[in-house]
């Protein structure tokens, strides 16, 4: 069996002239698997014995039997396992989401320690040498534990520690993640869903020290929610376009992914069909007028690749044109596909396809990711698979692919410039 230090694979024909045209990468969708301490550390005193705390134990391998649920056979013949115990609740860690380094045969749902992941996933130090190892200057993480738009403390029944728990992981993200990081490390927040008040507070809060960027679900309905139609959300969108802060929407934070029926093949038919969680957000986005009302807002759709957009673009315009009885071209006054290309980012890890139809996505919209420490990550050869994929590039699209365009949606100046 592999193991956390070993390569993953290299991109035959990938030149060093090639390579040389890919410039550091500002990844904008990777992953941390939180530490042990994180809210025994960060949360206040009189909330720690309530708070997520880490035990060992042992289990048998998973059986996936949902979006983020996993039959667990607690067993003394099994595996060493570290699990988030919270409100009775037992969080497993699970190596296919600490895979970097691993042979992808081994990159299963089985449990996993601390120790047998690399210090990257969990490490901020080791996660930057890990960067400058893989050409990534900077990155953005989005939670593990919960989950990613923080829906894991808006489904616990105590909602004062919940909300001491949001709190105490941007505290950590802001100052024990990214704090010594020298910039290489960008802070991406979670909120308090449950309550938009308490999560505009929150937004505020954190766009004082600095904050640029805030997780949020793609279809907020599915996680018992009120839907982006409502009008619910007006007054968070309002406080994002005046402090600058950008939403982050990645793939399954509805907590919720597509399928064909219930016996599908457990991940599958959701994996390869990913991309539709993105596609019915941005679909929902545009037809709520949204970006009518808050034409400054910026949204990212993480982790869903770029293939999809040039017909998503082409059906949603011809909707807005030809299906009068939508009354679509009531809501949006230009093409919905003019909103798309002023308010809308869209990230990738490895889309050949995608990037053949750059010109259509639009090259100021679109990030590429390394997604590291997932087990479709490109890490140490993401610098390797951008060249390949982006021969065909010229130099300034390829800068503002891998670099450019990342800078400026979080409006960050570029230190190599």
């Amino acid at each position: 069996m592999s193991g956390p230090g070993d390569a993953v694979h290299a991109e035959p024909g990938v030149t060093q002239r090639d390579i040389g045209r890919i410039p550091p990468i500002v990844s904008l969708d990777d992953h941390v698997i939180e530490p042990a301490h994180v809210w025994e550390r960060w949360l206040p005193a009189r909330y720690r014995d309530r708070g997520p705390r880490i035990e060992r134990r042992r289990y048998k391998p998973f059986q996936i039997v949902g979006m983020g649920d996993y039959a667990l056979e607690e067993s003394d013949d099994g595996e060493l396992c570290d699990v988030w115990v919270y409100e009775g609740v037992v969080y497993p860690q699970k190596r296919h989401l600490a895979s970097v380094g691993f042979a992808p045969k081994d990159i299963l749902p089985v449990p996993i320690t601390y120790e047998e992941m690399r210090p990257g996933c969990y490490d901020p130090a080791a996660r930057v040498a890990d960067m400058h190892l893989n050409g990534v200057s900077a990155s953005l993480c989005f939670p593990t534990f919960p989950r990613y738009c923080g829906q894991r403390f808006a489904e616990a029944t105590d909602k004062e520690v919940a909300l001491a728990c949001v709190r105490a992981y941007n505290d950590w993200m802001i100052d024990e993640w990214c704090g010594d990081s020298d910039g290489a490390l960008i802070p991406l927040t979670i909120m308090p869903i449950w309550d938009v008040d308490l999560a505009i507070a929150e937004i505020r809060r954190n766009a004082d020290r600095g904050v640029r960027a805030v997780c949020f679900s793609e279809i907020p309905y599915h996680l018992g929610l009120p839907s982006i139609h409502s009008g619910y959300w007006e007054p968070l969108l309002s406080v994002c376009e005046d402090t600058g802060t950008v939403l982050f929407m990645h793939i399954g934070s509805a907590s919720k992914m597509f399928s064909t029926s219930a016996d599908a093949p457990g991940g599958v038919v959701q994996d390869i069909t990913a991309f539709q969680c993105a596609s019915g957000a941005l679909a929902d986005w545009l037809a709520s007028g949204v970006y009518v009302r808050h034409p400054m807002l910026r949204v990212v759709h993480a982790e869903a690749n770029i293939g999809w957009i040039p017909y998503f673009l082409q059906s949603a315009d011809q909707t807005w044109a030809h299906q009068a009885w939508t009354f679509f071209d009531r809501i949006l006054p230009e093409a919905p596909s003019h909103y798309f290309h002023h308010n809308v980012s869209v990230t990738f890890i490895d889309d050949p396809v995608g990037l053949a139809a750059l010109e259509i996505i639009g090259e100021d919209n679109v990030l590429h990711e390394s997604d590291y420490p997932h087990a479709d990550g490109t890490f140490p050869h993401t610098r390797e698979v951008a060249a390949r994929q982006m021969r065909d590039l010229t130099d300034e699209q390829i800068y503002k692919v891998t670099r450019g365009n990342a800078l400026r949606l979080l409006g960050l100046t570029d230190p190599l410039t």
